[in-house]
């Protein structure tokens, strides 16, 4: 075997590596990609759950806020109530002089 024939065959040898090695590249760039995307479509999910717990937090306040003044509605109702009788004692004691 000559040197240019060692060449070549040391040429074809190392050209076999370098398309394994390619060949294994791709594939594990192939599985990356895979779990790139995996992650991404975990994310939107865990962004959607988010949005929505958001969403309902802010009706959650909204309705507490609702119970509250509802509660201060009926207080005051209660208040006036009390008002009005002890406007009501005013008068019938002013009356009755």
């Amino acid at each position: 075997m000559d040197a240019t024939e060692k060449t070549i065959a040391l040429f074809t040898t190392r050209m076999r590596q370098m398309i394994l090695q390619y060949k294994a590249a791709k594939k594990e760039n192939e599985a990356l990609c895979d779990t790139l995307a995996a992650r991404d479509a975990r994310i939107r999910e865990l962004e959607a759950q988010l949005e929505q717990a958001r969403h309902d937090f802010e009706c959650l306040k909204l309705a507490r806020m609702i119970e509250v003044g509802d509660a201060d509605i009926e207080n005051a109702r209660k208040r006036i109530s009390k008002l009005i009788r002890d406007v009501n004692k005013c008068i019938t004691l002013l009356s009755e002089q």
